[in-house]
């Protein structure tokens, strides 16, 4: 037994990092599987009738130990990880995938299941009961547990295999990510880059030995370069290594593993009598059928194409009037974007950076969650972190009572994959009476500090950090009974409404006023600048909501169907993007082999809840600015049906409740500037 199947002896029971050692790991899930077994065996093999405590209750509560173990080493595995690490998920994650199979392929537990099941309408269950139930049930239902033998033998394999290849995939773009290197010499090569990313760039040489600059596909280093740097062979060169990323045809590419991935998805739908993996899916979203996605996205197509139609010739007319360029490339479009705002707008991110230090968006963010939802948070140093740049917050409510805690991890290293994410450490639930409190943590890849300059964030991260705390809140807020139900265990096409929702606050006079000084003077943000921000925000609108819209209709191009026909992904992506493509192709790019989203990552069929999120998003925070954006009504109601409920009750349900209607996609069109 290690250290990881105890009760950990800790400051608020949190996770043990500096005492954990790697060889831990293994043993650890050996025992935790042999623990939670022995805890489904004495439900399946309880003599008594099966009742909604002893079956669906229990169940719901087993496996805490098992749970725990896997968010803290899977949660390393994204934010810290090693060769060693990486070795062990491989070993780890196929007999995750068993055990889980042994439950819902389990007859005896399913009959237990099933029996409260069919006397559901007998029972009286509160609304969030009633949930678990139906969740339970369809647990297994869509997991094979109504299979013939032979058919369920099938789903264990290929769920083996996913699991492996899930993994694989995002290695394989970790090792892209880390093994591309752009060194520079010539000082004149660096160009038009701002000094912060120039200063950055000489100390990342620096720290690996090297004289000069380098850049990386690391997005602190790689988004300024491709934003700023004149030189467009560079440019060009970095955008290409970024594009192929498993397109390569070595040992880190990912081509067969995506046709395998799409290939398995479907013939496990098939398994389990769906028409495709999207149907699978979408049976438990709000949009609930791909046809209803596809409408979706080519309705917003239909009201954004001509836009970024337009906005696509203005482009081009600029970059050809500025440096004669004939024709735009991808590599081109950040560059003559921030060259273009900055003309329009006279606004650029170097502009607004030194009011966003990362300390105070940080405080920022603090202060929003506190006047909209009462929280307290103070930096404790008494807890255990995994890497020094962490961050331990206590977070209280305005009886002083424990929230939850808060890890963020804001800075880019080797061992840490590319993007922002939230995650978890111990779930939200209430258990003997008792209300466990969660561990939420917010994982980041902001510019470092330099030897001159603190940390000092783009707008774009500023938004970025507002979303991921707003996804923290959904699991900091979480207020329910059962664990599985908790926080962000709702819909996917439901889970960035509290993200997105919290960007708004960045646009806001009221909300900037109270964090965004300049980092030398103090001086608060002119309300010259605050204005060029909003006017700026619709800027390119109709091209960003384009890309977006290719993203949702990539990934359903690949779950939405019969994948077996595809032999070649960069052919069947190209004819994907066909209606969405505004810039030439590039042959030696592709965009799939590194689609973590949904070949490693949870989106699979589910990318459009994006722009779904976002028509949520725009019509419940028109609500905030028709009562004012710290109201404390309309706070107090989006904390109770939204941050609070998690997955309790269907989310249209809950959204009406904090709504009063249905959410109109007139808001989201009105505040893109793409309604005339």
């Amino acid at each position: 037994m290690t250290i990881l199947n105890k009760p950990f002896n800790t400051p608020y029971n949190t996770a043990p990092f500096s005492k954990i050692k790697t060889e831990d790991y293994l043993p650890a899930f050996k025992e935790g599987i042999k623990n939670a077994k022995a805890e489904i065996d004495a439900i399946t093999n309880n003599t008594e009738a099966p009742t909604f405590k002893n079956t669906i209750e229990a169940l719901d509560y087993s496996g805490e130990e098992l749970d725990r173990l896997s968010s803290i080493f899977f949660n390393l595995n994204s934010a810290e990880t090693n060769e060693e690490i990486q070795k062990i998920a491989q070993e780890v994650s196929p007999l995750l995938s068993e055990f889980s199979n042994d439950i819902t392929l389990n007859e005896d537990l399913f009959k237990r299941v099933k029996a409260v099941y069919d006397s559901k309408s007998t029972l009286e269950l509160t609304t969030e009961q009633e949930t678990l139930l139906d969740k339970k049930y369809k647990g297994f239902s869509r997991n094979g547990a109504n299979l013939p033998e032979d058919k369920k033998e099938k789903l264990r394999a290929i769920d083996k295999e996913l699991s492996q290849l899930k993994l694989k995939f995002g290695e394989h773009v970790l090792a892209e990510t880390n093994k591309f290197e752009m060194h520079l010499t010539n000082e004149d090569d660096l160009a038009g880059l701002p000094d912060g990313a120039k200063e950055a760039a000489k100390q990342l040489a620096e720290s690996k030995d090297k004289d000069g600059w380098l850049i990386t596909l690391d997005y602190p280093s790689y988004i300024p370069f491709m934003t700023y740097a004149d030189n467009r062979a560079l440019r060009e060169k970095l955008s290409k290594a970024f594009g192929r990323k498993g397109f390569q045809n070595d040992e880190l590419d990912n081509q067969d593993i995506v046709l395998k991935i799409a290939k398995l998805r479907f013939e496990r739908a098939q398994l389990l009598g769906y028409k495709s993996h999207a149907h699978f899916v979408l049976e438990e979203r709000m949009a609930q059928t791909p046809e209803k996605v596809t409408s979706f996205l080519n309705e917003l197509l239909d009201k954004a194409k001509p836009a970024a139609k337009e906005e696509f010739k203005k482009l081009e007319d600029f970059a050809k009037d500025l440096d004669g360029i004939d024709q735009l490339q991808k590599w081109d479009s950040g560059y003559y974007s921030e060259k273009l705002k900055q003309k329009l707008f006279d606004l650029d991110d170097e502009q607004l950076k030194p009011y966003f230090k990362l300390e105070n968006v940080i405080n920022g963010a603090f202060i929003v969650a506190e006047k909209l939802f009462g929280l307290q948070f103070e930096e404790i140093d008494t807890i255990d972190k995994y890497h020094e740049d962490v961050l331990t917050y206590k977070v209280t409510d305005a009886e002083g009572e424990l929230v939850s805690i808060f890890y963020a991890d804001f800075f880019p290293r080797a061992g840490k994959r590319n993007g922002a994410w939230m995650t978890s450490y111990k779930p939200q639930m209430i258990k003997n009476g008792v209300n466990e409190r969660p561990h939420i943590s917010n994982v980041c890849n902001f510019t470092k500090p330099t030897k001159s300059k603190p940390s000092l964030l783009t707008f774009n991260e500023v938004t970025t950090l507002f979303h991921e705390f707003g996804h923290g809140l959904h699991g900091m807020l979480a207020n329910t009974t059962y664990p599985s139900l908790s926080g962000t265990s709702v819909f996917w096409d439901f889970v960035e409404l509290p993200s997105q929702i919290l960007e708004n606050w960045c646009y806001q006079k009221e909300a900037l006023e109270l964090f965004a000084t300049h980092y030398e003077t103090g001086e608060v943000i002119p309300m010259e600048l605050i204005n060029k921000i909003k006017a700026s925000s619709t800027f390119n609108e109709g091209m960003q909501t384009l890309r977006q819209i290719s993203f949702g209709l990539l990934d359903m191009s690949w779950h939405g169907i019969d994948p077996s026909g595809i032999t070649d992904v960069k052919a069947h992506e190209v004819e994907a993007f066909g209606d969405t493509s505004l810039y030439p192709d590039v042959p030696e790019n592709c965009m799939s082999t590194s689609f973590s989203h949904i070949f490693q990552g949870g989106y699979s069929s589910g990318y459009y809840s994006y722009k779904w999120a976002e028509v949520l998003d725009a019509d419940a925070f028109e609500y905030f600015k028709e009562e004012g954006i710290f109201n404390k009504k309309v706070a107090d109601k989006f904390k109770t049906y939204v941050l609070s409920q998690g997955g309790t009750e269907n989310p249209m349900t809950l959204y009406k409740k904090f709504r009063g209607q249905e959410p109109k996609p007139e808001a989201l069109l009105r505040r893109a500037g793409l309604l005339k």
